[in-house]
This record gives C-alpha cells, structure tokens and sequence, in this order.
C-alpha cells in the first residue's frame, strides 16, 4: 500500500483503540446514572411513537422524561441500543439514531416489531461505540491509496499527498462580488481559478463564511454541477446551510441540525419528503401496514395452524406493502437529491446512505483546521476539486490518543496543504470583530502581522476612555491553584474575576443596555466554580442573561463585547498544562469585540515566551494593571 496513508491507517487503528478503551472504561462497570451523567444514556424514557421502517425495520420515536438539564452525545447517525433495566443484559435492541432534537429522538431499530420486554421495567438508550466512523474512514484511506497508484484516478489524491501540484485556469473572467473586500475577492477568484485545490485560510472574524458562501454561489452560477458543502462539526454545517439558503440556493441538509429553528429544519431531507405531493400515498401505506402488523400481533404464541397461516399471511401482506413503501420514499429522496444545487453534511455523513453514490465537481470543508485528516478523505473521494477553509491557528481536531496525536495524527489536511501548495492559498486579511489593541497580539504571532481591523471596529470601545485590552496580573496574591481530579481550580482568581466584572457592569448599566459578555477558561473545573460564584453574587443576577462561561472549545467561531479569560494556573514550578496549547489561546483571545480581560500570574506564566510577550503587549498598549490595585 502507498505509504502516505497505510501511516495514516496506522494511526487511525492506535486512535480507534484508544477512543474504544476510554468507552469501555466509561461503560462497562459505571452504572446507568454514571453513564446518564458521562452524556452516553437517557435514563429513563418514555415511548412517544412507532411505525414501520424500510427495510422491515421499526421506528420508535422516544423521548427522555428527566434530566433534561445534562448534556449528552445522542446524535443523528449514531449507533445506539434502546435497553430495559429488567434486565439490560440481554433485553436489548440496536439500531441507528435517525433524528434528535430537545429531548426528542428517533430510533431505526433492527427489529420487526416492539419487543416483549420494552413493556416491563423502565427503558433506556444508550450510545454504543462509534464503529461506522472509524470503518468509513478507513474505507475511504484504503480506497484512496488503490486510486493513488491510478494516475488516471488519483490526480486530486496525489496533490494532497504532496506528488502533484495544483493547477489554476487563467483563461477566466475577473468574478466582482461588491460586498467583498479585497482579499475575499481575491480567494473567491482564486476558488473559480483553481482546477484541483483552493485553501481560503480565514484568521478570527475575517468573513471567511462569507466569502466561501459567495464562492459557492459563483461556482454554481458559472457551471451550474452540484456541491458538496462538509464541516467537521453539526453546528458549522447549520451556519453554512442557513447562509447558503439565505442567498437563494436549493440546499439539501444531509443529517439533522444541532440547533433546531424552523428555517433549519425545513432544510433537511426528512422535512423536504414530509411536504412531496407523493407522501401522501406514503402515509395511507404505511397505516396499512401498521394495521396488518398489530392484527397479526394479536395471535398469541400458543396458537393451532389455521392461526399461523393467518399471521404469516398478515405480515407478507405487511412486508409487501412496506416494500411499496420503499420504492416510493425511494423515488422521492432521488428527486430531492437530484434537484438540491448545494448538499450540506458532516464529514462522515457524506457517506450517508441517502447521498452516498453522488460524486460532485466540487467539494467545500470548512473548518478545516479542526478536522481529523482520515474523514476529509470520506468527502474528498467523491470531489474532482477541494476547496479547503479554515484557520491551522485555531482549535486542532480532538484526539483521543497521545501516542496517536504524537506519530502525526493532529497534523491536518489543511496544515498539510498550506506548507505544500502555497500557491493555492489566500488569506484573508481584514478582520470585522475586534478593536485593533484586542487583535494586535494575534497578528504579530500568528498571521505575520498582516491582520488589519475594519474602519467600522478598529477603534470600538464599551464607553470613552474605556480600555479594550487588559492583563490582571495576580502575581504575590496568593492565588494558589488546585488540582481537581483531571483538572484545575483557582476559587481565588474566580472570585476576582467575578468581582471584577460586578464593577465593570455597575459601573457601565447606568450609561448603556448591558453588553454581551462571555467569561472563558481552558479548565473545565473552573467553569462550575465560575457558575457558582456568578449565582451568589446579587449584583450580577439581573444581567445573567447576557453572561454565558463556558470552556475555550465551546467559543470556537462565536464572539462578545466583552471577554474575561480565567488563566487558572498559579504554581512556584511555573508548570502550565494544557496552556502550552497556545492555538487554543489564540482562540480565547480572538471572541472579544470591545474588551478583552485576562486574569493570570506572571510569575507562572510567563515561564513560557508566548505568554511572557503577551504581557509585553499588553503593557506596550497600556492594558498591564496589577491585582492588587483591586484589591
């Protein structure tokens, strides 16, 4: 096998093993309230529904009736068993998540009918482990090393791994997209231009999904062939779905969205069927088949010959009917499918069988930098030119595995591409989020000091003379942190923070509405400690609603008016964990519109030169203060 990706496979089997052990760790001997807490099990739930399924399979819509408040990693396509605690050994049925939105779900299940058993005890749904990625993108790396040895098949595959090089049209009108500044005008024209690869790198607040929504738009406009729109997570696909269908495009949502609005939702493939003229039929049908199962069901088990032949006789009549069903629900998929100009999916779940046989000219992966490199190629294989978008400075992909991650698992396609084919890449350059002090840091050490600020925010402050950048040094406060089982507290420095923000708000209500505010933190631990102390503290409940604290990962491509980052770590050794990740800080640095405060002891910090220099910055800009000048 090619070398590139039997590496590739390589890794893919440590991180498969890794990813398998820490489930069964969480699984095998936690009970069902631990496994409802780690978010892998409703517990219990309550049958809201069923019908008959292709295939002779059964659809159960369920819905979980308690803590409702834990968060949970139930999603559209994933495998998941509905289990009895009666006995969840053996009263258990598998199948596949095909819709979850609340505390809604529906369940495929790979039965004919309601067990026995789903009548006795209370039921649940578990999340089993995810096989169907893991053997998708192994699929797709085998598949691509096969066309790799295949000149006439493998162009596009040989590029990315570096034996190619990328070619451009030059034969091509100028495209002018009057709401584009230069540089998203130049990556739009470079993406028309581009045969095999374009890369839109987009740095925070740059218009990256503007340019690339806009990109789409001409790309259709100029030949007129399907695209295929991918994003390594639910929530990017449901930004580009919604902005690609504001501009008037016929987009198909593979999969169902994380946020669940109207608009979204009449963007999927299960809506776009629920209002085809022929699912009207569909309905009638399925209602029959309903009827013939439950008559059939009545027959109790003890039963003489003429009663077994009538149940046989009822369940073919069923299976027939069900089987007119599916050539109808067949027919109306193709003809959505077919008439969709843009297709909208996560990575994997551009396999999903719905769309899985469609090859496109072009193929979008936004997000690229947070995208594991095995599942770009699930997409990629079906492209003849990629467009890939994303910042290699932002989050990496999450990685279960050090080793893994180690032998070059985190290294990205998008990381991969910019170093080998710089001549496919523009970056856009203006930025339309921070005030020029809050993005200055960012630019000097991530983008070449290229980033400039817009007109419209370079200079945005909360209020005259209010300072956008300011580093609280805690440094001899005694701030000492605590380690929390895997993670980190400061109570002290949150209970700064806290008091911090009280008089920032007393100070600016009288003036103006309460801005929009964000409190970060990389350590998990400290966001509950965060949350507790806003709920005691009086001052500050009649703005929670413009207060949200949450971990840096979760902040990812949203932003604030105002962001306060708890560093949390404060040691004599100077030891900073999980803060030498500093793409990850350039993400917390960057959400802040019109002030940026962070709270963190020198002494420990600056041991690293990254964040030595930030402190050099801040003082540079006149945002360096002492705790202790609040104290």
């Amino acid at each position: 096998m090619h070398p590139y990706f039997a590496n590739l496979i390589q890794l893919l089997q440590i991180e498969r093993s890794a990813d398998l052990e820490s489930y069964l760790k969480l699984t095998q001997s936690a009970s069902v309230a631990d496994r409802r807490a780690a978010g892998l099990t409703w517990y219990p739930i309550a049958i809201r529904g069923t019908e008959p399924a292709r295939g002779d399979y059964l659809s159960l819509e369920a819905e979980r009736t308690t803590h409702h408040d834990i968060s949970h990693q139930l999603r559209f396509g994933a495998s998941a068993v509905l289990f009895s605690n009666h006995n969840p050994a053996q009263d258990r049925a598998e199948g596949t998540i095909t819709f979850q939105a609340g505390n809604r779900l529906k369940i495929t299940l790979r039965t004919e009918e309601l067990p026995d058993w789903a009548s006795e005890g209370k039921l649940g749904i578990e999340l089993l482990f995810d096989n169907n990625s893991y053997d998708e993108m192994l699929a797709a790396l085998k598949e691509a090393a096969k066309r790799t040895e295949n000149p006439k098949e493998g162009g596009l595959a040989q590029i990315l791994n570096g034996e190619g090089k990328p070619t451009f049209k030059s034969d091509i009108p100028r495209y002018e997209v009057p709401k584009l500044n230069a540089s998203q005008q130049q990556s739009l024209n470079s993406i028309l231009a581009a045969r095999e690869l374009a890369i839109v790198h987009g740095p925070p607040g740059t218009g990256k999904t503007t340019t690339l929504v806009q990109a789409v738009k001409a790309l259709i406009k100029q030949d007129g062939k399907q695209i295929l729109v991918v994003a390594p997570s639910n929530t990017a696909v449901d930004l580009l779905s919604e902005k690609l269908a504001d501009e008037g495009l016929n987009v198909l949502r593979v999969g169902n969205p994380a946020r669940v609005s109207e608009k979204l939702l009449s963007l999927t493939l299960d809506s776009k069927m629920n209002e085809h003229s022929s699912m009207k039929q569909v309905r009638v049908l399925k209602k029959q088949a309903s009827d013939f199962k439950n008559m059939a069901h009545k027959y109790k088990r003890n039963f003489g010959r003429a009663e077994r032949e009538q149940r046989k006789a009822l369940f073919d009549e069923a299976h027939k009917i069900m089987k007119e069903v599916g050539n109808t629900e067949q027919f109306i998929q193709d003809d959505l499918v077919a008439k969709a100009q843009v297709i909208t999916a996560t990575l994997v779940g551009a396999n999903h069988y719905t769309v899985r046989s469609l090859k496109y000219h072009t193929v979008v992966i936004d997000e690229a930098g947070q995208a594991l490199e095995p599942a770009c190629w699930i997409p990629v294989l079906k492209a003849q030119k990629l467009i890939l978008a994303g910042d290699p400075f932002q989050l990496p992909p999450t990685i279960k595995s050090d080793e893994s991650a180690r032998k070059g698992l985190n290294i990205t396609l998008l990381e991969k591409c910019i170093r080998l084919h710089p001549e496919s890449v523009v970056m856009l350059n203006e930025q339309y989020r921070m005030n020029k002090a809050i993005m200055g840091y960012s630019s000097r050490v991530f983008y070449g000091q290229q980033l400039k600020a817009h007109d419209s925010v370079a200079n945005h402050v909360l209020t005259e003379g209010e300072q956008p950048l300011t580093f609280l040094d805690t440094a001899g406060c005694g701030f000492d942190e605590k380690a929390e089982g895997t993670s980190t507290t400061n109570a002290d420095e949150a209970a700064f923070l806290i008091r911090h923000l009280t008089t920032l708000i007393t100070n600016l209500t009288p003036l103006m509405d309460c801005p929009s505010i964000a409190i970060i933190s990389p350590y998990k631990e400290q966001m509950g400690v965060l949350k507790d102390l806003l709920l005691q503290e009086p001052a500050l409940q009649p703005f929670s609603k413009y207060i949200s604290v949450n971990t840096i990962d979760s902040f990812q491509g949203q932003e604030r008016d105002v962001v306060y980052i708890s560093m949390t770590r404060s040691n004599p050794e100077g030891t900073i964990g999980f803060l030498s990740d500093i793409r990850r800080m350039n993400v917390a640095m960057t959400r802040a519109r019109k002030k940026l405060v962070v709270i963190g002891d020198s002494a420990t910090l600056s041991r690293r030169a990254f964040y030595a220099d930030f402190i050099g910055y801040a003082e540079g800009v006149g945002g360096y203060k002492s705790a202790w000048e609040f104290m």
